[in-house]
């Protein structure tokens, strides 16, 4: 049988193990029950990734160390304790510290949205596609033929740049 994990920090017996990845290196930590709550890992709500995982990237620099939000008064110390920071602000003021935990962890460090724009676009095509239909059947109900054959035009216009490569639409 194998002997188990120690705790990293009493070599205890470990009992909570937590793994991240970055740059393709994996970085372990094994805490005992002790030693997790004493961490907060036991309730997400105390628990600081900065604090435990991230132990070698987090040390503020020569630089950093001085640095304070002019605004809230937060140190790079207070993130690294608690993997937070007080106001958005916070963000500009330790822009050399984050900007390497960020390139670790995402593809960039510009927050690009949730929606791909090709998305946003043909969303926006079919929403005005909707809008064109509603208003060819009320031309129609109200007798205004010429007003339905510009709204129908132009309802196969959007058909067609939602689906270029389809063909000519069918009208």
């Amino acid at each position: 049988m194998p002997s188990p994990l120690k705790c990293d920090l009493c070599k205890q017996p470990a009992t909570v193990h937590l793994t991240q990845i970055v740059n393709a290196k994996v970085h372990k930590v094994d805490l005992c029950e002790t030693c997790a709550q004493a961490k907060g890992v036991t309730d997400p709500s105390g628990f600081s990734l900065a604090d435990l995982l991230l132990k070698a990237s987090l040390n503020p620099g020569p630089s950093a160390a001085g640095l304070r939000c002019e605004q809230c008064g937060a140190t790079a110390g207070d993130f690294k304790k608690h993997g937070r920071f007080g106001c958005p602000r916070c963000y500009e003021t330790f822009s050399d510290l984050l900007t390497p935990l960020l390139e670790n962890m995402h593809k960039g460090v510009t927050h690009t949205g949730k929606v791909p724009c090709r998305a946003l676009e043909r969303k926006s095509l079919y929403d005005r596609l909707t809008k064109l239909e509603l208003d060819l059947t009320e031309a129609i109900k109200s007798e205004r033929y010429e007003d339905a054959a510009r709204t129908r035009d132009e309802i196969h216009q959007v058909r067609e740049s939602i689906a270029p490569e389809s063909g000519p639409a069918k009208r």
